[in-house]
């Protein structure tokens, strides 16, 4: 569809040679840029859309584990469902997404490079669980593996993919790598690789953004179960405006640190297939 056909069916050496160098240059600058062309608007309502199921997902995974382990509170408030109205923050889910991901159409700076958003918290009641701190870690955990599930999920097609579509293992390749840096390539990602490659990196930004050990974050409630009774006295009474200065200038230089790895590794299985 938004293929080139001249770049889909190059002789198997140069396009073998191609891959190779796009690998011995591997970089990811700039993970969320857009660049104002013909297809920059798509990917970024493709990036929001994305953004709002996987944070749908991420909620629903609370609500179902803990309806699984005793806790009827988030099941009875509709909150085991994918569908989006019943997790939307106005702020967290909508607003502050939509200027990281669109500002740059208007003239608006990212904030950091860094797109994250929050969706309404999952009310969890503990007194209801057998174990509490065991079965308060694994609500908790659930939503940062249900997005670790989507990038699985989303790796899996890649490698299909790979293998069902003409010529498939280079245009696996290299739409990853033109997905990856924002369309600034001549090479125009095709729509479901560039799809798969968006839900990769929201949902790594998401699972690792969500583990910082910064309230009110997932991380914050396993390292919590953690510290011993004083401790947690103290860690409770961390104000929230220094909570978000903590996410706004640690929360980008952790994702962007654990990214890269993380990128690195996935587009090596691509290229090990």
């Amino acid at each position: 569809m938004w293929l080139k056909a001249k770049r889909l069916a190059p002789s198997r050496p140069a396009a073998d040679r191609a891959v190779a160098r796009q690998h011995a240059t591997l970089s990811f600058p700039g993970y969320w840029s857009n660049q104002l062309q013909s297809s920059a608007f798509l990917i970024a309502v493709f990036e929001f859309v994305l953004l709002i199921f996987s944070l749908s997902v991420h909620e629903c995974a609370h609500a179902w584990t803990a309806s699984l382990l005793g806790d009827q509170t988030a099941r009875l408030e509709g909150r085991v469902t994918l569908n989006p109205m019943y997790h939307v923050d106005p702020i967290g889910t909508l607003l502050f997404p939509a200027l990281m991901i669109f500002g740059p159409f208007i003239g608006l700076s990212y904030f950091g490079g860094m797109l994250v958003g929050w969706a309404k918290p999952t009310p969890v009641i503990t007194r209801n669980f057998r174990k509490i701190r065991r079965d308060d870690n694994l609500v908790t955990l659930a939503g940062p593996a249900s997005n670790l599930l989507i990038v699985l999920a989303a790796l899996l097609v890649l490698i299909v993919l790979s293998f069902t579509l003409p010529n498939g293992h280079e245009v696996v390749r290299m739409s990853f790598l033109a997905s990856l840096r924002g369309g600034r390539e001549e090479f125009v990602p095709q729509p479901v690789v560039l799809l798969c490659t968006l839900a990769i990196l929201i949902n790594l930004s998401l699972f690792f953004f969500n583990l910082l050990p910064i309230p009110p974050l997932d991380g914050s409630r396993v390292t919590r179960n953690l510290l011993p009774y004083r401790a947690v006295q103290v860690y409770d009474r961390i104000p929230i405006w220094m909570s978000y200065l903590f996410m706004i200038f640690l929360g980008g230089a952790f994702i962007g640190a654990m990214l890269r790895p993380s990128l690195e590794i996935i587009f090596a299985t691509l290229i090990h297939i």
